[in-house]
């Protein structure tokens, strides 16, 4: 039992965890305010869904990065490993994924305009909202970088 409070405790204050979690839920936050703002509608499900503005992958991994910088120094194994990992992430979500959400739109208008009698595609829609623009993945970099700037900074 106290391993595991132990534990808990070493968690809760991983200062670096803590700013990357950060980065997420404020990027993912964002987008259920700019769909309200928009689309003048509460969409939850924008809280955890992928896609949108901002890039809740880039701010989370641009604060992870940021956090490690301070914490390690920008020369730390730690922060080239987080620096490797932010660059596959964010060219990941302009290249591939954003690619498959585009793919989606085409076989979901396909799917619509032809495959209406078919029992295998009734009601099913592949999900368009996966990847994100390049001006998504460059806000959410940068929101990343201010929370892990205002975590050391500032708190």
């Amino acid at each position: 039992m106290v391993m595991k409070l132990v534990f808990l405790k070493q968690l809760f204050s991983n200062k670096v965890l803590l700013t990357a979690l950060l980065g997420w839920l404020i990027a993912q936050t964002l987008k259920v305010v700019f769909v309200l703002i928009k689309e003048k509608r509460f969409d939850i499900r924008r809280w955890i869904g992928s896609g949108g503005m901002p890039s809740s992958h880039a701010s989370f991994v641009m604060s992870l990065l940021t956090a490690l910088g301070f914490a390690c120094g920008t020369d730390s194994p730690e922060f080239a490993i987080a620096a490797v990992l932010a660059f596959v992430v964010m060219y990941d979500a302009t290249g591939v994924r954003r690619e498959t959400g585009r793919q989606a739109e085409i076989l979901n208008d396909i799917i619509e305009n032809f495959g209406q009698d078919s029992p295998e595609t009734v009601g099913k829609r592949l999900k368009e909202l996966i990847g994100h623009t390049p001006v998504e993945v460059f806000v959410g970099a940068v929101l990343g970088v201010l929370i892990g700037l205002f975590m050391y900074l500032c708190v």
